[in-house]
């Protein structure tokens, strides 16, 4: 049955059914009672990947780390949150906000945005990722104790399942048994299919900025080839100069693209390249705050925005920078970092709000080994991932594999994001000149 909360704020009928609320939530004439927060928690944990993801700026290590955030309220309701940091852990500083958060109303998401990321203040410490993980962690207990799923609290879901973009990245082979790589074009389009075929994906986003241009307009030339009919985008993530952008864009135009995404940095290197090129510019980079979305609205740079609720604080921002996007018709897309099952729901229910969610969303979730969340990884059907139906997130942790993982981060430690395993004293310049060699067909000797 759906809960008394919810009937009293919405007397029109309800087409799906929400488990009941658990006997936590304390009730004061039909109203959720005030919840106090008395407890934050972090914990980091390092969760394994099919094989080490390369890209422009270096390459994850076979693992995923993040700090997974509890928010406990004094009614016993506990609120996930998570964020990565590019391979540390985010722990500390997380645990700080335990002394400011401490009493503080969940339900007051304007009031902690100015607690813990204050404009000014965040140019000393910034605290936009962290503050996501708060916001997550605060909605999820919304949720719960009102008995509605997160995106019924953020106007109400308009469909129930999201599309997904199959995720492609050059791999190194797996440490442990040599399997895994994507370095060729055969390899990259063997792979991709395999996905397709296992996952349904209709859409497909190559990773690049890792070999020559060259050599990766040839990859995705023959990706192309080989899944006629189907979606494609490509991101170099920055490393190319505006006149690489330039030849390159030029040279996929003929292909099915949905966008090229993030070719040069800066707004003015993706105004040039946009102002020669037929295809659609997107970012997840350049326009990350409301600041530089008014800049782009003012003077275009960018096409499509790739929103991602930890870069811009939170799936509310999100919210509201789509709602700007949709008033200047600009695109809107989901963007991934790197997220394990709680941050993927805070994608999936704020893509099952947004009216103009017009390109399937991003995941790195297929490169997954495992899952925090109880019942493990959820599953793609057709190439999407169903919106979380259980109040608040609608995802809550297995105990046994957080000690796994936690264990595996104690272990293993942290990796450095911006480092090739295999490319010592490399360092990622912008623009890159300093390509990987395709012919390198050694195996990273890395923990694993």
């Amino acid at each position: 049955m759906c809960s008394l909360a919810y009937r009293a704020r919405h007397p029109f009928p309800i087409i799906y059914h929400t488990p009941k609320r658990p006997k936590i939530a304390i009730l004061k004439n039909g109203m959720a009672a005030n919840q106090k927060i008395v407890d934050v928690r972090a914990t980091t944990v390092s969760v394994p990947l099919e094989a080490p993801l390369r890209h422009a700026n270096g390459c994850h290590w076979g693992r995923f780390v993040r700090t997974i955030v509890e928010v406990e309220t004094d009614g016993g309701i506990v609120g996930l949150g998570e964020l990565g940091g590019g391979g540390e852990s985010a722990e500390g500083v997380v645990r700080q906000l335990k002394q400011d958060l401490a009493g503080r109303d969940p339900a007051k998401l304007e009031e902690l945005r100015f607690l813990i990321a204050n404009p000014t203040a965040s140019l000393y410490n910034n605290r936009t990722q962290i503050l996501a993980a708060i916001e997550f962690a605060c909605l999820d207990i919304l949720g719960q104790a009102w008995g509605v799923p997160v995106s019924e609290i953020l106007g109400g879901r308009l469909r129930d399942r999201v599309p997904f973009a199959a995720y492609l990245f050059f791999r190194y082979p797996n440490p442990r048994d040599a399997r895994g790589e994507v370095r060729t074009a055969e390899q990259l389009v063997a792979y991709a299919q395999h996905l397709k075929k296992r996952y349904g994906f209709m859409t497909h986003k190559l990773k690049g900025g890792v070999f020559a241009p060259d050599y990766e307009l040839q990859c995705y030339r023959a990706l192309a080839a080989a899944l006629p009919g189907d979606r494609l985008r490509f991101d170099p993530n920055c490393v190319w100069s505006a006149e690489q952008s330039i030849e390159f864009g030029h040279a996929i135009e003929d292909l099915n693209n949905d966008y090229l995404e993030d070719p040069v940095f800066g707004q003015n290197g993706m105004r040039r390249a946009r102002e020669k090129l037929r295809i659609p510019l997107a970012t997840n980079t350049v326009v990350i705050n409301f600041e530089q979305l008014a800049a782009n609205v003012l003077n275009p740079a960018v096409d499509v925005i790739l929103l991602d609720t930890t870069f811009w604080g939170g799936i509310r921002p999100c919210v509201k920078a789509a709602g700007i996007c949709d008033a200047f018709q600009l695109g809107v897309g989901v963007h991934s970092s790197g997220e394990l099952g709680i941050q993927l729901a805070t994608m999936l229910h704020l893509g099952a709000v947004l009216p103009n969610l017009t390109f399937a969303a991003d995941a790195h979730y297929h490169h997954l080994r495992d899952d925090v969340i109880q019942g493990g990884k959820m599953s793609y059907e057709q190439g999407e991932l169903a919106v979380p139906a259980s109040p608040g997130l609608g995802v809550r942790l297995d105990p046994h594999r957080m000690a796994e993982y936690q264990e595996a981060y104690q272990r293993l430690g942290p990796y450095p994001y911006d480092k090739d395993p295999l490319r010592p004293g490399w360092a990622p310049a912008i623009p890159n000149r300093r390509w990987a060699d395709p012919a390198d067909t050694r195996v990273p000797e890395i923990e694993y």
